[in-house]
């Protein structure tokens, strides 16, 4: 589909069999909750962006993402390597647009953020994903996401309360090439696994999200991954699927069990449909709460471990042990 809006200034709800090339929100027909058209500025600044890209494997696990709320932009970057132990992250949050460029074509052009020395650039064109970023104290690297070959990701556009929506596009278990340099070490993007999580849309004024993901193999040898999430994005769809060897298969409803008050203790989640039972067991994590006024932002992203059952349509079981992902527990106000 080449618009995600129609020339009426309706939305295209529902879930995709390939991506949405434009998400052209300015031609959205946005509303009051009493029918009466959005000013100009709720239309401007009301839409949010976010792209958060990962790789993962047993040598290093790595995340960064870029954040734009119009009203703040934020960029952060981590890495942890399980042999040792060794965490280091970046974090910047900067007012309006300064140093943030992104765009709403999920798989062409480039989004940039800068401070000082300190940038991450992420060009998508020719069905391939660079990513490329210098954080001065931390890590540098350069690498390329495969998708040209078994690119199959879950697009998924749904209603977000009374007035809005949200498109999100997630892939996972993709190949990756380049590298990452970080404590004096060279770590091959060859050896690691990519995930992408591209989001957008007038999102719920206050909304929380569970999330979990995760890029592996099964002890088959075969390439899996998954994208779940609870509490968002479920008003008639889901954004929950399986990837084994680049094919997606859909799944239903996830259930996230942990101990809010400690959620570094081990994690259950399962799907409605059967078809996982999995436990994440938390390495460590990444926290930030903000709180300034109309926005506001609890939110923490552990990496880990996944282990359990992946029980396929077709009658076959499938076993995970010790593949890296992620889950999150995020409480929102935009």
């Amino acid at each position: 589909m080449q618009h995600l809006i129609d020339n009426s200034g309706r939305v295209h709800y529902g879930e995709f069999p390939f991506a949405v090339e434009n998400i052209n929100y300015r031609d959205f027909d946005l509303r009051t909750c009493m029918d009466k058209p959005a000013s100009y500025l709720k239309k401007r600044m009301g839409f949010n962006q976010f792209q958060f890209i990962a790789l993962t494997g047993p040598e290093l696990i790595f995340g960064v993402a870029i954040v734009n709320l119009k009203w703040v932009n934020s960029c952060f970057a981590y890495c942890y390597e399980p042999a040792t132990g060794k965490f280091e992250e970046f974090s910047c949050l900067l007012p309006l647009s300064i140093g943030c460029r992104v765009n709403q074509t999920p798989n062409q052009g480039s989004w940039h953020f800068k401070q000082g020395k300190n940038f991450v650039d992420i060009r998508c064109e020719n069905q391939q994903r660079k990513v490329s970023f210098n954080f001065k104290n931390m890590a540098q690297g350069e690498f390329c996401i495969d998708e040209k070959n078994d690119y199959a990701p879950l697009a998924v556009c749904c209603r977000a309360g009374y007035n809005g929506f949200v498109y999100t596009q997630k892939s996972t278990a993709l190949p990756a090439a380049g590298e990452i340099r970080w404590q004096n070490k060279t770590f091959a993007a060859d050896n690691l696994l990519a995930s992408v999580d591209w989001s957008a849309g007038y999102m719920r004024r206050e909304t929380f999200w569970l999330w979990g993901s995760l890029s592996g193999y099964c002890k088959t040898g075969e390439r899996i991954g998954f994208n779940l999430a609870a509490g968002v994005n479920e008003t008639s769809f889901t954004e929950n699927g399986l990837w084994l060897d680049g094919k997606l298969i859909k799944l239903e409803r996830a259930d996230f069990i942990f101990e809010r008050n400690d959620r570094q203790k081990p994690w259950l989640i399962r799907s409605s449909d059967g078809l996982l039972n999995l436990t994440f067991t938390p390495q460590g994590k990444r926290c930030e709460k903000i709180n300034v006024g109309l926005l506001a932002s609890n939110f923490t992203q552990l990496f880990g471990f996944y282990s359990g059952t992946v029980n396929l349509p077709d009658g076959r079981c499938l076993q995970i042990e010790n593949q890296a992902g992620f889950a999150e527990d995020h409480f929102a106000r935009w």
